[in-house]
């Protein structure tokens, strides 16, 4: 049981990385190259890519839930992932995972362990802001969707369905708030009947960043064992 916790803790950190630059790269991506495109989701990205390509960096605080009936698994965590450039810090189900640009450094206090790797483009598991920037440019077909008002807010929903058969995500639905333009939420489902959902609780853009905020600092985990894959 022990393991099969690991194993979903394992499965949601990485899951929840991947939305949260999803997320971002929606917001900075060009969409003239995805498939089947509808004018009026295009519009509506290109508005919300307009006013975030001038934001600095990216902080946000968000709610992650994981649902599968099927499983009997409902789990839900509470995280914060800040983005600048091809750089990230995101902390999430007491696990914080620093990208400087070249190497990958998980630490994970409950085991006292640091995780250092390099990290190759040409993996296509690579977690990184560069590598999701390919992430809807092809493989996609995108529509408008349903609009729902959350608490006194319109969301707008814009529909992505994956064109391989073999994609195993059924659909992605992209909210966005339409008079701020930002990503309210993004939930993925999937066809064994997985449904993911990022939730934004909070989205600041330009905040004061530390020169260090994505350096990982050594001498901060004196007792921790540093596991170097490369």
């Amino acid at each position: 049981m022990k393991l099969k916790i690991q194993e979903i803790k394992n499965n949601s950190i990485a899951n929840m990385t991947k939305k949260c630059f999803q997320m971002a790269i929606l917001l900075l991506l060009s969409f003239g190259t995805i498939q089947a495109q509808d004018k009026k989701a295009k519009d509506l990205l290109d508005q919300v890519t307009t006013k975030i390509k001038s934001y600095n960096n990216i902080v946000i605080d968000f709610k992650y839930t994981l649902n599968n009936a099927k499983e009997n698994i409902n789990q839900d965590s509470k995280g914060n992932v800040t983005m600048k450039g091809n750089q990230y810090l995101l902390n999430f189900m007491g696990v914080t995972k620093i990208f400087d640009g070249q190497k990958t450094y998980t630490i994970v206090p409950e085991d006292e362990e640091v995780t250092i790797s390099k990290v190759n483009e040409k993996d296509d598991n690579a977690i990184t802001p560069s590598k999701m920037l390919t992430f809807f440019n092809s493989g996609y077909k995108f529509n408008m969707d349903i609009v729902q008002n959350v608490k006194g807010r319109k969301i707008q929903y814009i529909k992505l369905t994956p064109t391989s058969a073999k994609d195993q995500r059924k659909e992605i639905l992209l909210g966005i708030d339409v008079q701020t333009k930002h990503i309210y939420n993004l939930i993925e489902t999937g066809k064994n009947g997985t449904k993911t959902t990022l939730t934004v609780n909070s989205f600041k853009t330009n905040q004061p960043l530390s020169k260090n905020q994505f350096t990982f600092v050594a001498s901060k985990y004196p007792k921790y064992y540093i596991n170097k894959l490369d």
